[in-house]
């Protein structure tokens, strides 16, 4: 099975994607899941789960969301409550594993990111994100094996374009609790093709304008 594990809605303060068109885009592409990670909240998580139902696409939805640390981001799959951001990481992966959510580093090596991870709780490292063009995926990809920590891919979507450009291949029954037991046992293949350069400088001036749009 072949999930994107990493997108972001328009509940996200830096994404303008409409959860239906995600939906649509991922099932076009011949996902087979995927994880609508938005910043620090589960709303548009929770919105995709009843509209993939409500539009009868065969699609699995893992419940996510990006968790903001003090150290940098961590994604938290599998939970049904927002967890508290601005926490040491330590702290955000107990209250997460406290309810049951699986944690993974996320691009662990781009600019304001987590990091080495040695010593931390983590279930996965996200080791190919299509953002990341500038060698991260490869130290990422160098952590992962020297902690033997399982790994996975996302396109880190904020722009339907890039939707499945980043993946994990996981070895599971087409359903949430085996999904995430393959991925806590390593039963995954992170895999992708970078976003094309003119569309991370797209996102940086669609951020840039709703940045200007919010103060004003």
């Amino acid at each position: 099975m072949r999930f994107d594990l990493h997108i972001h809605s328009n509940h996200s303060p830096d994404s303008a994607m409409d959860v239906d068109d995600i939906l649509r885009k991922a099932v076009k592409k011949g996902l087979d899941g995927i994880a609508i990670c938005d910043h620090d909240t589960l709303t548009g998580s929770f919105h995709a789960r009843k509209r993939v139902i409500e539009l009868d696409l065969p699609l699995l939805l893992l419940p996510g969301v990006e968790v903001s640390t003090n150290r940098g981001h961590l994604v938290v799959l599998g939970v049904r409550e927002d967890i508290p951001s601005g926490l040491d990481p330590v702290d955000t992966i107990r209250i997460a594993k406290q309810k049951g959510g699986l944690v993974i580093a996320v691009h662990p090596f781009k600019k304001r990111s987590i990091g080495n991870v040695d010593g931390l709780d983590i279930d996965a490292i996200e080791t190919f994100n299509s953002r990341c063009i500038f060698g991260e995926n490869i130290k990422a990809q160098k952590m992962a094996g020297e902690l033997n920590i399982p790994q996975v891919g996302g396109s880190d979507s904020h722009m339907l374009a890039t939707i499945g450009s980043g993946y994990t291949e996981i070895d599971s029954e087409p359903d949430e609790i085996s999904v995430l037991n393959a991925i806590r046992n390593g039963k995954t293949r992170s895999g992708g093709k970078n976003a094309p350069i003119y569309i991370l400088i797209l996102q940086l001036i669609h951020g840039v304008i709703r940045k200007i749009k919010k103060i004003l």
